[in-house]
C-alpha cells in the first residue's frame, strides 16, 4: 500500500511548491529541537504543530498519516511503559517484585522519563513524516547533487529507490497469485510456497537488473544520471513561517528547561 501511497501524497500534498530547502530546515530543525529539549512540553508542541501542517497546510489524508504514525507510536508507547516500570525513582507509587533480578515499580521520576521520551519520539516521528509526505524523492536528489554530494552516490540511491518498489510490486503479485492456488493453507505448504517466492522475486530483481543495463547502454549512460526534480523559489511567506516555527521551538525549549509531568519535591 505505502510503497504507491507515499509517493503519490508527496506528489500531490499542499506543500509541494514550496522550496524543499525550507521543508527540510522544518524537518530537521525540528529533530534538533526535540534533541536539545530536556522538558516534554517542546516535543509535544512540534508534534502539534507539523501534525496540523501535515493535514491542513498539505490536505493529507488523517487516516493515512494515522495509519503511519500509528506503528512507531506504539513503539514509543511499549518503550515507555517498559522505562516507566524498570527505571525506579525515589518517589515510588507501586512496586512489585515478580523476580529477584526483576523488580518492578511505579515512580514520579519512571513515570516523568517515560512521557518524556514518548513525547520526544512523537515530535521526531513527526518531523520525518512532514519530509516524507511533503517532499518527493525526486526533489530531495536535486538537494544532495546541489549539496556536491558524488554523482555515483545519487546514482546509486536512484537505483536502489527504484529497486524497492520493484521488489515489493513482484512480491506482492506472486504472493497472489499463491494465495489464489491455496498455498499458504497448511505449515508445510506456507514454508514450501514461502521459499518459492523468495527464489522467483529474486529471478525477477536479477532480470530487471540486467533490463536496466541494457537501457542504461541504449541511452549512453555515462556516468550521471539526468535529475527531473525542480529548483523552486524561496517565497516570503512559507520562509516566515519557518523562522516562526523555529523560534518558538527555541524559545519553548528554553522556557520549558528540566520540565516534567509530575512534580518531584526534594
Amino acid at each position: 500500500m505505502f510503497e504507491e501511497l507515499l509517493e503519490d501524497v508527496a506528489q500531490t500534498n499542499g506543500l509541494r511548491e514550496v522550496n524543499t530547502w525550507l521543508k527540510l530546515a522544518a524537518g530537521i530543525g525540528a529533530i534538533v529541537l526535540c534533541l536539545l529539549s530536556t522538558g516534554y512540553a517542546a516535543p509535544l508542541l512540534i508534534a502539534i504543530i507539523l501534525s496540523f501542517a501535515i493535514l491542513i497546510l498539505g490536505r493529507v489524508d488523517i487516516r493515512t498519516y494515522a495509519e503511519l504514525f500509528i506503528v512507531p507510536l506504539y513503539f514509543a508507547l511499549m518503550s515507555a511503559a517498559v522505562i516507566v516500570l524498570i527505571s525506579g525513582g525515589e518517589h515510588t507509587l507501586w512496586s512489585w517484585n515478580p523476580l529477584p533480578f526483576l523488580p518492578l515499580s511505579l515512580s514520579r521520576e519512571s513515570i516523568n522519563t517515560g512521557f518524556f521520551v514518548f513525547c520526544r519520539v512523537a515530535g521526531g516521528m513527526s518531523a520525518l513524516l512532514f519530509i516524507a509526505l511533503t517532499t518527493p524523492m525526486t526533489d530531495l536528489f536535486v538537494v544532495m547533487r546541489n549539496l556536491r554530494i558524488p554523482d555515483f552516490v545519487i546514482d546509486l540511491a536512484m537505483i536502489i529507490y527504484r529497486t524497492i518498489f520493484f521488489l515489493i510490486d513482484q512480491v506482492r503479485q506472486i504472493h497472489g497469485a499463491q494465495v489464489m492456488r491455496l498455498g499458504y493453507s497448511g505449515w508445510r505448504e506456507s514454508i514450501t510456497t514461502f521459499s518459492v517466492m523468495c527464489g522467483a522475486a529474486f529471478i525477477a530483481a536479477w532480470d530487471a537488473g540486467d533490463d536496466l543495463v541494457r537501457a542504461m547502454d541504449a541511452r549512453c549512460y555515462d556516468g550521471k544520471f539526468a535529475l527531473l526534480g525542480e529548483n523552486r523559489p524561496v517565497e516570503i511567506q512559507p520562509l516566515c513561517a519557518l523562522v516562526l516555527f523555529l523560534a518558538t521551538g527555541a524559545a519553548v525549549v528554553t522556557a520549558t528547561h528540566g520540565m516534567t509531568l509530575l512534580q518531584v519535591t526534594p
